[in-house]
C-alpha cells in the first residue's frame, strides 16, 4: 500500500518527537537545568509580558469609557488612536504611581499603630504567663529543684559563641557582595521589564499582527485559526479571573474592616489587609487570614475570638453566595472539584503563584476539552442524558 507524502510527512515528525521525548527523559537533568537558564536570561522578559498583561485592564479601561468614539462616529473626542494610547497608558501609570503609594500612605500609620498595640498585647500576655510559671514553681517545688541540678558548661557555650561570630564576620563581606549584585540585578531587572511593558502596551495591536502573521506562515491555516482561537480564550479567561479574583479580594477586606470597626473589635484595619491579602489565594487564603485574626484577637479576648470566628463564617457564606458569583461571575467556567484540583496541583508545584495560575488554565484545558467532546459527539449524533 502507497502510503501519501502527507501522511508520510505526519510520520516523521510523530517519530522525530518520540525520539526528542525519549533524549529528554534521558537526560531530564541537564534539559531542567537548560530550562532554568533560559528561564534566567527571558526572567525581564517574562516579568515585563506578566506586568503588561496585568497592567492592560486598567489600560483598556480608560480606552473604553475616556477616549471612546463620538455617537456619530469618527475620530475619539479630538484625539488620534495614538494619542488615546499615550493618554490612557499615562492615566494607569499615575494610577498606579500615586494613587497606590497615597492609599499605603493612609494605611502604613493605622498598621503600624495596629502593630505597635500588637506588641503591647504580647508583652503583657508574656508577663501573665511569667506569673503563673512563677506560681507553678512556687506550687511544684520540685520543678525549682530539677532546675538546681542542671549544669551548664559555661566556657564551653562561650567559645562556641566566639567561634561563631568570628566565623560570621569573615563572611560579612562575601555576604555583602552577594547581596550587592542581587541587588543590582533585580534593579536592571525590574527596569528591563518596565520597558519592555511600556513598549507592548503602546504596540499591543502591531505585536499581535506580527504573531498573527507568524503563525499563519508557520501552520496550517486550520492549526493557526485554532492557535489565535485559544489564544483569545486563554486572554479573556485570565483577564477576567485576575480582575475578579482582586476586587472580590477587596471587597472581603473592607467588608471585615467594617464589621469589626462596629464590633468595637481591635486590630480592625491589621484584619481587613490581612484578609484582603490573603483572599487572593483560592478556597484556603481567606481561612489562613481567619486564623491569623482569630490568634491576634485571642491575645486581647477568647469571646472576641470566637464572635470573630463566627463573624467570618457568616460573611464567608454572604462571599460564596452573593460576591463571588456576580464579581468573578462564570468567566472562569470551572466546576468546584476542578476548581479544587488546580489549586492542589498548582500549590503543589509552584506555591501561591501556581494557584493563581493554575485556575485559570485549568478553565481554559476545560473548555477547549469540553468543546472537543461536543464535537466528537455532534460527529457520531450521539445525545448523551
Amino acid at each position: 500500500m502507497e502510503i501519501s507524502r502527507a501522511a508520510m510527512r505526519k510520520l516523521m515528525l510523530l517519530i522525530a518527537f518520540a525520539i526528542l521525548l525519549f533524549t529528554g527523559l534521558q537526560h531530564f537533568g541537564q534539559v531542567l537545568a537548560f530550562l532554568r537558564f533560559v528561564g534566567g536570561v527571558a526572567s525581564p522578559l517574562l516579568i515585563g509580558g506578566a506586568v503588561a498583561f496585568v497592567l492592560n485592564v486598567p489600560m483598556s479601561f480608560f480606552e473604553k469609557k475616556l477616549f471612546r468614539p463620538s455617537p456619530g462616529g469618527g475620530r475619539r473626542r479630538g484625539l488620534s488612536p495614538k494619542a488615546a494610547r499615550v493618554l490612557s497608558l499615562l492615566a494607569t501609570i499615575v494610577v498606579v504611581a500615586v494613587v497606590i503609594p497615597a492609599l499605603l500612605l493612609i494605611i502604613v500609620p493605622q498598621l503600624a499603630e495596629s502593630v505597635s498595640g500588637l506588641g503591647t498585647t504580647i508583652v503583657s500576655a508574656w508577663r501573665r504567663f511569667a506569673v503563673w510559671a512563677e506560681e507553678q514553681f512556687v506550687a511544684y517545688p520540685e520543678i525549682y529543684s530539677w532546675l538546681e541540678t542542671l549544669t551548664v558548661d559555661w566556657e564551653s557555650l562561650l567559645a562556641s559563641v566566639v567561634d561563631f561570630v568570628g566565623s560570621g564576620f569573615g563572611n560579612v563581606l562575601s555576604s555583602t557582595i552577594s547581596a550587592t549584585k542581587s541587588i543590582v540585578s533585580a534593579v536592571s531587572t525590574v527596569f528591563v521589564a518596565v520597558v519592555f511593558a511600556v513598549y507592548v502596551l503602546l504596540q499591543k495591536e502591531k505585536l499581535g499582527l506580527q504573531c498573527r502573521k507568524a503563525l499563519y506562515a508557520l501552520l496550517p491555516k486550520r492549526g493557526a485559526d485554532k492557535t489565535v482561537e485559544v489564544c483569545r480564550l486563554s486572554h479573556r479567561v485570565f483577564s477576567s479571573f485576575i480582575t475578579g479574583q482582586c476586587m472580590e479580594a477587596v471587597i472581603l477586606g473592607c467588608m471585615f474592616f467594617l464589621c469589626m470597626t462596629v464590633l468595637r473589635m481591635p486590630y480592625a484595619l491589621l484584619v481587613g489587609c490581612l484578609i484582603a491579602i490573603t483572599a487572593l489565594i483560592p478556597i484556603v487564603g481567606a481561612f489562613i487570614g481567619c486564623g491569623v485574626g482569630a490568634f491576634l484577637l485571642l491575645m486581647v479576648s477568647p469571646m472576641q475570638a470566637l464572635v470573630f470566628v463566627v463573624m467570618f463564617l457568616i460573611l464567608q457564606q454572604v462571599e460564596g453566595n452573593l460576591i463571588y458569583p456576580h464579581v468573578v461571575g462564570s468567566s472562569v467556567g470551572l466546576p468546584s472539584i476542578w476548581v479544587l484540583a488546580a489549586v492542589s496541583v498548582g500549590g503543589s508545584l509552584l506555591g501561591v503563584a501556581g494557584m493563581l495560575l493554575f485556575i485559570p488554565l485549568t478553565s481554559v484545558l476545560y473548555a477547549l476539552f469540553r468543546e472537543f467532546v461536543y464535537q466528537r459527539l455532534r460527529e457520531k449524533r450521539i445525545r448523551v442524558r
